[in-house]
């Protein structure tokens, strides 16, 4: 059943690569398969995964393909001398890998999808002040980077199963002068060929990967196919400049994941970034399932503002349970926090210019979605290291985060449409009461106990009310905080 869970990982995100990016299914894929699921374990196993990874880029490709093209943004007059190359070299690579044995993905690929991740991240409008018209001409200088990289790239597709899309995207961005979304449709068109010839290449050269894994490869298809229509529909609705953003925080994540799972024979010698990388790597499947759950939400029903904004604060402030639920200690979720606010903050900050930021997450002043990062994770961190780290009470920081996050929600929820008597600066009986009640009974559940439960709940609640909005967030969960410790 795990494996399953991972197979639809590993083909969800390839797909999503090749529609957004033009990624090749296998720079996602063979990784998960080989160090996650021990069925790709063995002689043929990283032969097998690079046979699945290739067939789901066939559809996967095909229908970003068709997407790219009726959106125009397909070039193929400077990328025919590529397409003709690539198609002559990965049958090639595909037999003499069948030779060498079991290949993996190289981790020059894995480097290269992390760091493009971070150059689109830092430049994510590759729009040249005198771009290149679609149709232009090859001059002399393009045929021989279109031979030459043609030619390596079609080897690569071959020999280690990565259709080569992230290195035609560096080839038609940074040399042949197209812009980011031609550059996909265009080495998506491509690699909805290269991936044919090769997969059937693997299937014939080792007929075993259709009688033993038929099931994982038709799970994978249609997984991948579907995440790459999505998210090549996305791409060809948004500018630029957001789709490199979004490119390059997909790049950079698969990058750093694909990394990791290379190197993990080597990083598990150090119990520390094991216990790291459990916590981020909780974190990060959970916000990504609240943000496949959650934001559909917002564009698909006529939830107000105020509670959609909730729902995202309640995503925020559980995070720190997520966190702590296989952490032995406190370091690992305190490092944790940390790497969180540092990678983050520079993302949000490129991001809070785009149109649609500021209405998708409800700003309600510029700069608010990232400051309010650094306060909850740095509030995380001071709750961890002070409960846990020096009283070694670890339930009393779990229960003053959940306390103030279910409390303050409440509060809104129930005060904004319903507080009809005001107390303090707009913040009414209502509002203050049924905070008080919620984070009781989150109090109660959470440690057992009534009398540190409400005397906590009313401690948070009462600083609430006369707390800055900016600030509550750190004042309220250290209020709650001071009185568990003492009491507990």
């Amino acid at each position: 059943m795990m494996e399953i869970f991972w197979y639809t990982v590993a083909a969800m995100g390839a797909g999503i690569g090749t529609g957004l990016a033009g990624l090749s299914a296998a720079t996602v894929m063979v990784p998960v398969l080989i160090v996650l699921c021990p069925t790709f374990a063995g002689k043929t196993g990283a032969y097998q995964a690079t046979a699945i990874a290739l067939a789901s880029d066939i559809l996967g490709s095909a229908v970003a393909t068709y997407t790219y093209a009726k959106n125009k943004n397909i070039d193929l007059h400077r990328g025919w001398i590529m397409l003709v190359c690539i198609l002559c070299m990965c049958t090639v690579g595909s037999y003499v890998a069948y030779l060498v044995g079991n290949v993996v993905l190289g981790s020059f690929t894995l480097f290269l999808t992390f760091f493009i991740g971070i150059r689109f991240l830092v430049k994510p409008d590759t729009t040249r002040e005198n771009p290149v018209e679609k149709g232009e001409r090859l001059d002399w200088k393009g045929i021989l980077i279109s031979l030459f990289f043609g030619l390596t790239i079609g080897f690569g597709t071959g020999f280690v199963g990565t259709g080569g899309g992230m290195m035609m995207l560096v080839v038609f961005t940074m040399f042949l002068g197209m812009d980011v979304k031609t550059a996909v449709g265009t080495s998506t068109f491509i690699m909805t060929f290269t991936a044919l010839i090769a997969s059937v290449s693997h299937i014939l050269i080792h007929p075993a990967i259709i009688l033993e894994k038929w099931n994982v490869m038709a799970l994978c298809i249609i997984v991948a196919t579907v995440s790459s229509l999505v998210s090549a529909r996305f791409a060809n609705k948004v500018s630029n400049r957001t789709i490199g953003l979004v490119t390059g925080a997909v790049l950079t994540l698969l990058g750093a994941s694909m990394l990791t799972l290379n190197f993990w024979p080597m990083l598990a010698q150090y119990d520390i970034i094991v216990s790291i990388l459990q916590c981020l790597g909780n974190l990060i499947l959970y916000i990504v399932i609240c943000i496949i759950v959650v934001f559909p939400i917002r564009y698909i029903t006529k939830i107000p503002s105020f509670v959609f904004r909730k729902l995202l604060h309640m995503i925020a402030f559980t995070c720190l349970t997520v966190m702590m639920i296989q952490a032995d200690n406190y370091q690992p979720v305190v490092l944790t926090s940390l790497v969180i606010t540092v990678v983050a903050y520079p993302i949000l900050q490129m991001l809070e210019n785009e149109q649609w930021y500021a209405p998708l997450f409800v700003e309600k002043s510029s700069g608010e979605v990232k400051r309010s990062l650094v306060k909850l994770f740095g509030m995380f961190t001071v709750v961890v290291i002070v409960a846990w780290g020096i009283f070694d009470k670890p339930l009393a920081s779990a229960a003053s985060i959940l306390m103030w996050g279910v409390g303050d929600a409440t509060a809104a929820l129930v005060g904004i449409p319903l507080g009809k008597h005001k107390i303090h600066r707009n913040k009414s009986w209502e509002g203050t009461l049924s905070m008080t009640c919620a984070s009781f009974l989150v109090g109660m559940m959470l440690t057992g106990t009534m009398l540190p439960s409400l005397i906590g709940a009313i401690a948070g609640a009462t600083t609430e009310l006369y707390s800055s909005s900016e600030w509550d967030t750190v004042t309220v969960p250290i209020a709650i905080l001071t009185v568990l410790l003492v009491l507990l």
